[in-house]
């Protein structure tokens, strides 16, 4: 997630109430968790079995709780609660700002483009030209949607992942501050839900197609000329290479890559990175062929089992 100017790592640390250890002049950009860290963004770590990870990782800032030697060109935002200090500053840059009307003003809409009755708009969102915004379709600030793009009634842009963080006193929020990008030519069927990003974007690729019904978790990236079957469950940060094929029903694990090409069969249950340009089918997901082989052993035992009686 971007700030929007370079900031003083002093200034953040003056908005979280934070103790500056290290580089004191420290340029800041945005805030990133740790798989999309760049240098000039803040992260964060709050468990000692994850402090060397993050010390090592991108980040030019990272809010840590407790005084730790500090790596070189680096700081440190000394901070009793680190992941309550990152939704603070995901609060401060990006905070919720209600909407009186069904098109906010800030949004940019793109020449050609048809937003049919009921459809909400919301604020800093950005769609291009000759999209067509079905019936009832919600879609929330900061989008970003590009030409020729259609979405069928119902369906939710933008809406918060399901990320949360065990404490004593119950589940918090780990408060989404990224995107959801849908770029040219992409369709989502009806009573669709794609997340944005925790602080980073959820992106569906250029001419990626969407059945009804379909899940896509934050931070996911699904690539480009892509096939969603109804009601398929496509977990977070996850990688959809170019021209996979997802057939209704299939359910995709978080954190793992389906190569390009790859073709899963309805019903089929991805729990690992699988390779591209494969058919795959059952849960967990083997390749087709060995699938169908088992299948058949599997209804010949009960003759094998009474020649043996």
């Amino acid at each position: 997630m971007d700030f929007p100017k370079t900031f003083k790592v002093t200034e953040i640390a003056n908005i979280i109430g934070a103790k500056v250890l290290g580089n004191k002049t420290q340029d800041v950009i945005g805030l990133n968790e740790l798989h999309i860290v760049r240098k000039g963004d803040i992260s964060f770590v709050d468990h000692p079995k994850y402090y060397n990870k993050v010390l090592n990782s991108n980040a030019s800032v990272i809010i840590i709780n407790k005084e730790v030697d500090v790596p070189e060109n680096k700081s440190l935002l000394l901070h009793d609660a680190p992941f309550d200090a990152f939704i603070q500053l995901i609060n401060h840059f990006r905070p919720f700002v209600k909407s009186n009307q069904f098109i906010s003003s800030t949004a940019i809409i793109g020449k050609g483009t048809i937003i049919q009755p009921g459809a909400f708009i919301g604020n800093n969102v950005t769609i291009g030209e000759n999209c067509l915004i079905h019936a009832n379709v919600s879609i929330y600030d900061h989008t970003v949607i590009g030409d020729e793009v259609i979405i069928h009634s119902g369906s939710s842009i933008g809406s918060d992942g399901f990320y949360f963080q065990r404490q004593k006193k119950g589940y918090v929020k780990f408060q989404s501050g990224g995107r959801v990008i849908l770029e040219d030519r992409v369709e989502i069927g009806a009573s669709c839900c794609i997340d944005k990003g925790v602080t980073g974007d959820t992106v569906i690729g250029e001419g990626t197609k969407m059945d009804n019904q379909c899940q896509v978790g934050h931070d996911t990236v699904i690539g480009k000329n892509c096939l969603i079957g109804a009601f398929a469950a496509i977990a977070g940060v996850t990688v959809l290479e170019d021209d996979v094929i997802l057939w209704a029903r299939v359910a995709i694990n978080k954190d793992i890559v389906i190569g390009k090409g790859a073709i899963l069969y309805s019903t089929t249950g991805a729990d690992k990175s699988i390779e591209g340009n494969k058919a795959y089918m059952g849960a967990p997901a083997i390749e087709a062929r060995k699938y169908w082989r088992q299948m058949a052993a599997i209804r010949q035992m009960p003759e094998l089992i009474k020649k043996i009686k």
